[in-house]
């Protein structure tokens, strides 16, 4: 029995690594869920796993949480900074799924790792924020970092059983998203609701938001190249629209090793939730028949800047990925908030990361400084749009 706690229950991933706790009960126990503000759907997964703590966002929504619960339920109800840090390091869980959208996962990721928890990371942001720390840590403290983003879940399954010293390149497929077809110039009229609109993932907002402009890509770049010690020069990313094959690893033979499936997470959630064994899911594998052909293309960085701006930011490192995040972060909510339109995206990040200076060899305070000064700096220029 693996006992597990889940950062980000409500959202996409955290719901179906609840899925598959509910699938193998004689496998996984549920002793701590964190969200934000998702307070019925919340209750309804505490009435269903009772786990030991479960963590909202604030007082108000843990005062709502008690009020939706029925008497006797025994779960200790927690909010804030506090809570999440004690649903990270509880002390009878072994593993903890990080599943929060944004720099909100940081610092629950090293509370967990400095408690000696394994990892099993959606939170891409982590690692592109303050990586080098994150894996020192994890070394440190002799604890499993797990990826559950489908690319770096297929890069990692491709590697097992092979030499590290023996990779040569890392390919890292993207669908492209739905305006990989849709020319430049109507780019002015698209709507938070076209670009949610993914054409093979069902995702959250937020990542929707990223996959369409390419950032996504650029973040996972600068995951991979932490996350599996290669420079950037080893990683490429190339347009698979078809999402079967979710990434590749080439090696220095010329053999390319590839995972595929079907576009569904559950299998690389369950994956690291059971690593190294596999779950029996019953998920049906590609129909290659009905595929046809699978197809590939370079990405087109002028059409999708954001990618371009991420490949800078990992060139850069020390505080640059952190100011791209948290400048992406602000922007993908303002355009979801009707607030800037899709195509000042990448304006918005671009210039915040021109007014930053970067630091070098940062400690962690300096890293959570540059968060917070881009969100400011990306916030003004918003504004001085309008």
């Amino acid at each position: 029995m693996k006992n597990i706690s889940i950062l980000g229950s409500t959202g996409s991933i955290g719901c179906n690594a609840l899925k598959i706790a509910e699938m193998f009960p004689d496998r996984f126990a549920v002793k701590a869920l964190a969200a934000k503000n998702n307070i019925p759907l919340l209750a309804s997964q505490i009435e269903r796993f009772s786990p030991d703590i479960a963590v909202v966002f604030d007082e108000a929504a843990a005062v709502e949480l008690k009020g939706k619960l029925p008497a006797g339920t025994g779960v200790e109800i927690m909010f804030g900074e506090n809570g999440y840090k004690a649903a990270a390091v509880h002390e009878s869980v072994d593993l903890v799924v990080v599943a929060v959208v944004g720099a909100a996962g940081l610092m629950p990721t090293l509370s967990a790792i400095a408690a000696g928890k394994n990892i099993a990371l959606a939170n891409k942001e982590t690692l592109v924020m303050a990586g080098d720390i994150v894996i020192e840590q994890a070394e440190l403290n002799h604890v499993t970092i797990l990826p559950i983003d489908s690319e770096h879940s297929a890069i990692f399954q491709c590697i097992e059983g092979n030499r590290r010293e023996d990779v040569d390149k890392i390919i890292l497929t993207a669908s492209g998203g739905p305006f990989l077809n849709l020319p430049e110039k109507e780019f002015n009229k698209i709507t938070p609701k076209d670009a949610l609109n993914h054409p093979n993932w069902n995702m959250g907002k937020k990542i929707s938001i990223d996959s369409a402009t390419l950032m996504n890509k650029g973040l996972e770049t600068i995951e991979a190249k932490c996350l599996f010690d290669v420079s950037q020069e080893m990683i490429e990313v190339v347009i698979h629209p078809q999402s079967v094959i979710h990434s590749m690893v080439s090696y220095k033979d010329g053999t390319v090793m590839a995972q595929l499936g079907i576009p569904d997470m559950k299998g690389a959630i369950a994956y690291a939730m059971a690593h190294p064994e596999r779950l029996a899911l019953r998920q049906p594998a590609p129909d290659f028949v009905s595929i046809g052909k699978l197809t590939f293309e370079k990405p087109d960085i002028k059409k999708f800047p954001c990618l371009s701006l991420a490949y800078t930011a990992c060139e850069t490192g020390r505080t640059l990925p952190a100011v791209l995040n948290a400048a992406n972060e602000v922007a993908v909510a303002a355009f979801l908030e009707n607030r800037l339109p899709f195509i000042k995206i990448p304006q918005i990040i671009e210039e915040t990361m021109e007014h930053h200076s970067v630091v070098a060899d940062p400690t962690l305070g300096d890293i959570l400084e540059a968060d917070q000064w881009a969100r400011k700096q990306a916030e003004d220029l918003i504004k001085a749009l309008k």
